[in-house]
């Protein structure tokens, strides 16, 4: 368990900021920092095959650039493949959870052709609110999808029983939330919002103030 913390706190942010360090590293060139009185980085690559030299400076750039984009405070990073949430810092991991997220599925209404893909998307998101007690407005797919009629109503819509006692909101009708089928975290069965336990989404809503970034894989 020890060696599988150490290496979340040193690969998973690799993988989360991954795209935007290549991006960095073509315009971070900096003068390479003294490492020790009298030494720098480029002097102590003297003896290395040019190659390798190239190799090491550009990782050490890397490492400059990933420094300069990790946020300062902490932030969630979603793992949509193993369906693992996890709230960090820079070195630290703060929660470390089980989750479930969208299935990839496929909807079409048979009447008007209307299409959904039911995925969690991928990208850098922040938390824009946060709910207590939250109600899902059912939206056109959850009635279409169990072969009823969409409502009229705009409260025949409302369902107060499937979100649990929190959401966070991080943009375009997605969450994180609870659920009432516990027994399917770690699985993709989500419509594309991402479910926690109760207990783990009682910890992420208190550690998670608005603004918080999200790194979803």
């Amino acid at each position: 368990m020890a060696v599988r913390k150490v290496l979340l706190i040193v690969i998973l942010p690799v993988f989360t900021i991954a795209a935007i360090v290549l991006f960095a590293l073509a315009f971070n060139r900096e003068k390479p920092e003294v490492i020790a009185e009298g030494y720098t980085v480029d002097t102590l690559l003297t003896e290395l095959p040019q190659d390798e030299k190239k190799a090491q400076k550009e990782l050490t750039a890397a490492r400059k650039a990933l420094d300069k984009l990790t946020p300062a405070k902490p932030y969630i990073v979603i793992d949509t493949h193993a369906n693992r949430i996890y709230m960090r810092t820079k070195d630290k991991i703060l929660l470390d959870a089980r989750c479930s997220t969208g299935s990839g599925g496929e909807l079409i209404d048979s009447v008007t052709g209307r299409r959904w893909i039911f995925d969690t998307p991928r990208g850098i998101f922040k938390i824009r609110r946060k709910v207590t007690e939250p109600w899902w407005r059912k939206p056109d797919w959850a009635f279409i999808e169990e072969g009823e009629e969409v409502p009229k109503k705009e409260s025949e819509r409302l369902d107060p029983n499937v979100m649990g006692d929190y959401a966070l909101d991080f943009g375009d009708g997605f969450f994180i939330h609870g659920t009432i089928y516990e027994r399917l975290l770690g699985v993709n069965v989500t419509h594309g919002c991402v479910r926690l336990g109760s207990e783990d989404l009682d910890s992420l809503y208190k550690q998670t103030p608005i603004g918080t970034y999200v790194y979803i894989f």
